[in-house]
């Protein structure tokens, strides 16, 4: 069995990365026939308590810890945990990397006409079935539904909402951070729409300049730019009408001038950690 290693041993390059992070560097997915590497946050005090923890797992795992292995950017999110450990908010953090050009099949789980998708009902059963079930076994997790929780960015978003209400007995706590709904509008509301109502925390957030690249800016990245806040508006609309009740169950922010990327998400998730982590 593949045994978890320090992400700095043997590194040999320059990186970012604060606090314990442990790795498993090739993990199996029988549902999806591909392996991959995780990335596991510990918090400051796990060596030295025997105290279980809530535990997040994040998607696009090589843009959360370390600028030298980002696309575009990290999330900074060990250096955020380390700021909240101050505040008394823990938590671990796993992170899945994606599989490249396949990331937009693991993340889509609608089937759509004309475009690669539909793998994504087998990337959250890998999700449930393997990752958890592996890092349940190997650290000290606090299992149950109410301390669990998934998060991710646009693609990275959507799945995290579509594993939220696929496995309402598994999390219980659920980030989605500019979802990808714009252009799956029918099966994403439909989806959450015949979806029974699961008790738990959903943060969701949209920025106004989603659709703008940071070059030229043109009226028609303004027009997808409004059309994607619009669609965003809509599902929290549909959450309320499902009964999540704002500042309560549902956590919902617009960032006015935020694009599409890493540091707006960066910068909005201590407070959504905050919302989701919170003692209840």
């Amino acid at each position: 069995m593949t045994r978890w290693r320090d992400y700095r041993r043997g590194l040999g390059r320059p990186h970012t990365v604060v606090g314990p992070l442990k790795v498993l560097d090739a993990l199996y997915s029988p549902q999806l026939h591909n392996e991959r590497q995780l990335l596991v946050l510990l918090p400051p005090s796990y060596a030295r308590s025997d105290q279980r923890y809530p535990v997040l797992y994040m998607h696009d795992g090589q843009n959360l810890f370390d600028q030298a292995t980002s696309f575009a950017g990290e999330w900074q999110v060990d250096e955020t945990m380390q700021a909240l450990d101050r505040e008394g908010v823990e938590s671990i953090v796993v992170g899945i990397t994606n599989m490249g050009e396949r990331r937009v099949l693991e993340y889509t789980p609608f089937r759509e006409p004309r475009r690669p998708s539909g793998l994504g009902q087998g990337y959250t059963e890998f999700l449930v079935e393997t990752v958890k079930a592996r890092v349940d076994h190997d650290f000290r997790t606090l299992t149950d539904r109410t301390h669990t929780g998934v998060m991710g960015s646009s693609l990275g978003g959507l799945i995290s909402l579509y594993a939220f209400f696929r496995y309402p007995e598994v999390f219980g706590l659920v980030g989605a951070f500019s979802p990808a709904i714009f252009g799956r509008v029918p099966e994403a509301f439909a989806f959450v729409r015949a979806a029974p109502f699961a008790p738990g925390r959903i943060y969701m957030d949209v920025g106004s300049r989603e659709a703008h690249s940071g070059k030229r800016e043109t009226h028609r990245m303004q027009q997808d730019s409004e059309k994607y806040v619009e669609t965003v508006r809509a599902m929290r609309d549909l959450l309320v009408e499902k009964g999540y009740r704002p500042g309560a169950e549902l956590m919902y922010v617009e960032d006015e001038g935020a694009r599409h990327h890493e540091s707006a998400w960066a910068r909005r998730l201590p407070n959504a950690l905050r919302f989701l982590l919170r003692e209840r």
